[in-house]
């Protein structure tokens, strides 16, 4: 039987630093003790998008007092906690180092094993630690830099089905708003837009749909919203609003194709696995762009006629995180697996599934791969 476990996270892939302590019982149940998260979005608001040195520099500046601060939230001093687990992984170099070198640092000075963890992975395992989901299951990934369908097989085993062949659904968002001249963080802004918009007055394409591929494309829609913008400039609000909408229904068509296709895909893959169970295969959303309140409404209603579960985690744990971190530590450990050496390098390049073949467009860098 596993042991109870404690575990330290530290999570600084992009402009969030963050630290949280998490226990898992033998059982498999999760508990999370503390959990802080200082958001850079001032630093970053004027420039329209991250940059990553200022990311670095807040990084050094804020993560000694937040684990500080995530160790007394949680009552307990680092010879209470039984391992450290920092983002390796993918994410701006620069602020990859600041975690991970801080966890080597904590890991040796209080003789700790570290656990270098991929930061998708916690993505993928956060359904677990909220749902407790039983392997296997579909991830949706959707963030600034991934827009990826992944199954979940087990902990450490992963299945690329489907990713963006160029943009990132996040990275749209934040596109289009930035044109539209919305502010940054570009998704709530869009969708804030939206709520007053059209979505019928703007025909844009539905890049992919009908395919029986499972990837995504998301460039030629940017485009087309470039384009529809400059053809009706000066824009008013209400334009603005209207392009939002039309935009948002885009995606949300092209989710419903894409994924669709996902989950007849797995039900044609496991047909037996869950009938026996008596429970419902499950489709989880993370990411940031999960938040995005009318997409959620599309998978929803998409599971709702498939038969799956539809899991999508509160939206602290969907955005950056350190309880994400440290759960899949916990995963790992519990799985037996050997801490990683303390010479670990970060990677600011790591797709979860290793041998998937790589794409066109920034499927070629391996991030989005």
């Amino acid at each position: 039987m596993v042991p109870f476990l404690r575990i330290l996270g530290i999570e600084t892939s992009c402009d969030e630093t963050a630290a949280a302590v998490v226990e898992r019982d033998a059982e498999g149940h999760s508990n999370v003790l503390s959990d802080v998260v200082l958001s850079q979005l001032d630093e970053h608001s004027a420039y329209g998008g991250v940059v990553p040195e200022i990311a670095a520099r807040a990084h050094v500046e804020a993560l000694d007092e937040l684990i500080e601060e995530a160790l007394k939230r949680a009552n307990v001093s680092l010879n209470d906690v039984d391992a450290i687990a920092a983002t390796s992984g993918p994410g701006l170099i620069g602020g990859l180092l600041v975690g991970l070198m801080t966890g080597k640092a904590i890991a040796r000075a209080a003789g700790k094993p570290l656990y270098a963890i991929n930061h998708l992975e916690g993505h993928a395992l956060t359904a677990r630690l909220t749902d407790g989901l039983s392997f296997p299951y579909l991830m949706l990934l959707v963030s600034g830099g991934h827009t990826q369908l992944i199954l979940v097989r087990g902990v450490g085993q992963y299945e690329r089905w489907g990713t963006t062949i160029d943009d990132a659904l996040g990275e749209a968002f934040d596109k289009t708003a930035k044109l539209l001249g919305l502010p940054y963080p570009g998704g709530p802004a869009v969708e804030r837009m939206a709520r007053d918009g059209n979505p019928d007055r703007f025909d844009f394409p539905r890049p992919l749909v009908g395919e029986a591929r499972l990837d995504f494309s998301f460039s030629g829609l940017k485009t087309a919203v470039r384009q529809a913008a400059q053809d009706i400039a000066p824009l008013s609000d209400q334009d603005v609003a209207d392009i939002c909408a039309s935009f948002q229904k885009a995606v949300s068509r092209t989710l419903k194709d894409r994924i669709g296709r996902g989950l007849q895909r797995f039900k044609t893959e496991f047909p037996a696995t869950f009938p026996a169970t008596g429970e419902k295969p499950a489709l989880v959303v993370a990411g940031g762009v999960a938040a995005n309140l009318e997409l959620r409404g599309t998978l929803q209603a998409l599971c709702d006629k498939n038969g799956f579960r539809f899991v999508a985690p509160p939206l602290r744990l969907c955005t950056d995180n350190a309880v994400m971190i440290a759960w899949a530590g916990l995963e790992r450990m519990a799985t037996g697996a050997a801490p990683d050496a303390l010479d670990v390098q970060p990677r600011s390049r790591w797709p979860l599934d290793s041998n998937a073949e790589t794409l066109i467009g920034f499927g070629k860098r391996g991030a989005k791969a």
